[in-house]
């Protein structure tokens, strides 16, 4: 099946060749189209160009985007979204006065969720987190990675992962999976952190990798959580499973996390709310992503990501949400990019560079996903009419999404992809 779109107000995110990530004063470039038209073809982009040069093609389906905007889908390379229940209360205690830290310490926190996700069924576990999968689909996300670490148990660990790999066979969206068992000391634990991540390097990793259901490993290393040892430990276990790290780093202090991450090939480190120039030398001319989450930043009222320094500095950034119940309880990549712009100075080229390819790359699908170009995948969303591009971060408050397109289908409603579009 093919799809024609036509008289697009600006086609943005176009690359001529396939490039993979964007770094330093290059985010700064975002190229567009004006007045355009895109041809895919089953679930591939085969064609752009501008509405000058266009002539008739022969399409089974076409959508005239008069006044629109056409991009990539965002490509959210950081979510906890299968998880039980919500950590409301704690919303109001934080109010109230009380701390991350000592709403974590009286059993709120990520115990909070443990206990509620190993109460919870596999099969109500997967019907919550497809709603909100459906959700932020409809938000304009296209690809989207998936960490547990809600279990702290192996075999609620296990039940995660299994509802992450049913999310990936249901849905039509890329789906990846993390190991994210180093998340919080369960409270059996509690006095014994060397035999927890020994469970995790000799039980749970060897079960994870012959059930085959994560490609990425996760720790949370922040004081109080993993050191740098509990860190390395796991890491240099994972390698044998050939499980590539995606590390929780710098959240609330900067303790050589990044170092590590960095040494052990990490593909991304994401937080670094906290950052010194230890951290930025690290990750000159490695291969490791920085990734931000500023809405996390906004819900916990901590400090944001120092992105102008790690991009002043010649490297990448990504955005994503880190959508999860305790810290950001929402997935919309429309709002991280907004607050990418008002609250770290990123500009609307570099926020939606960072969201987009470098979003993808975090991900490990940089090749296929992330910005419009030639053999691409044809994962895009359709604004509504708007002025521009940087009306999205502008209007920080409104829905701008019209349609999203998934491989080459359109997400019609909730439930499912239609192939039917009122054709012109």
């Amino acid at each position: 099946m093919s799809l024609l779109i036509i008289n697009i107000k600006q086609l943005v995110q176009v690359r001529e060749t396939n490039v993979t990530v964007v770094k330093g004063s290059d985010m700064k470039t975002l190229p567009i189209l004006e007045n355009a038209y895109l041809l895919i073809d089953h679930d591939t982009i085969v064609e752009f160009g501008t509405m000058e040069d266009y002539v008739d093609i022969d399409a089974d389906e076409v959508i005239d985007a008069t006044g629109k905007i056409v991009m990539p889908a965002w490509c959210d390379s950081h979510t906890h979204i299968v998880y039980a229940g919500d950590r409301t209360l704690e919303f109001v205690d934080r109010i109230n006065g009380l701390t991350y830290a000592e709403i974590a310490n009286r059993g709120g926190g990520i115990l909070n969720s443990a206990k509620m996700l190993q109460d919870t069924s596999e099969d109500k576990l997967y019907a919550q987190a497809s709603k909100r999968l459906k959700e932020v689909i409809a938000m304009g996300t296209g690809a989207i990675e998936i960490k547990s670490g809600y279990g702290l148990t192996v075999e609620a660990e296990l039940k995660m992962l299994r509802v992450i790999k049913r999310l990936k066979k249901e849905f039509p969206v890329l789906v990846k999976a993390t190991l994210l068992a180093a998340h919080a000391l369960p409270e059996a634990y509690k006095n014994n952190k060397t035999g927890f991540v020994d469970l995790i390097i000799e039980d749970l990793i060897p079960k994870v990798s012959t059930q085959n259901l994560a490609e990425y490993i996760d720790v949370f290393c922040e004081k109080g959580y993993f050191d740098l040892e509990d860190t390395n430990r796991i890491l240099e276990a994972a390698k044998a499973y050939r499980l590539t790290p995606k590390i929780h780093v710098n959240q609330f202090n900067a303790f050589g996390g990044v170092a590590l991450a960095v040494e052990h090939k990490a593909l991304s480190v994401d937080h670094l709310e906290e950052l010194n120039d230890q951290d930025i030398s690290a990750l000159k001319d490695s291969d490791t992503m920085p990734v931000a989450l500023p809405s996390c930043s906004f819900f916990l009222s901590i400090p944001y990501t120092p992105v102008r320094r790690l991009m002043d500095a010649g490297l990448p950034v990504a955005l994503a949400t880190d959508y999860n119940p305790g810290s950001t309880p929402s997935g919309n990549m429309n709002f991280v990019v907004s607050t990418a712009c008002i609250k770290m100075n990123m500009t609307p080229e570099e926020a939606i560079n960072a969201a987009t390819i470098n979003g993808a790359y975090a991900m490990g699908i940089s090749n296929q996903y992330g910005s419009i170009c030639r053999g691409k995948k044809a994962n895009l969303v359709i604004t509504k009419a708007i002025p521009n591009y940087q009306h999205i971060p502008y209007a920080f408050g409104n829905n701008h999404i019209d349609t999203v397109i998934i491989n080459g289908l359109i997400f019609e409603n909730e439930d499912t992809l239609k192939k039917n579009r009122a054709l012109i």
